[in-house]
């Protein structure tokens, strides 16, 4: 199996709960985390503002964003899987895309209240 390359906001106290957990669930250790934060520019496909702006994964050599990016990283981890492989649907892709923008919109929110702990 290729491996995945995820990029994540190292600042972000919710980011790095969620980063922590993922890690946890990479058993194979299939998946290359990469905080955007502290990288280097050329560690960076895109701008850095727009990585942080939006989740990024890199499967297969193909960059992909939001919905799509968390759907590689859970086919990546077996207990993840069968939710990463139902995303390959288009419909629960959208769906979950609808969902993933909407908590974008919330995020600076749980951000604050991650952080203020």
């Amino acid at each position: 199996m290729a491996k995945l390359i995820v990029w994540h906001d190292g600042a972000c106290p919710l980011c790095r709960r969620e980063i922590a957990l993922m890690r946890q669930l990479d058993r194979r250790g299939t998946i290359e985390f990469i905080d955007v934060v502290g990288a280097s520019p050329a560690a960076c496909p895109i701008d850095r503002a727009a990585l942080l702006a939006r989740f990024h994964a890199s499967e297969d050599g193909r960059l992909l964003s939001g919905a799509a990016a968390f759907a590689a990283m859970w086919r990546a981890m077996p207990l993840l899987r069968p939710l990463g492989l139902a995303a390959r649907s288009p419909r629960v892709l959208a769906m979950l895309e609808r969902l993933y923008v909407a908590f974008l919109r919330v995020r600076p929110r749980l951000q604050r209240l991650l952080a203020d702990r």
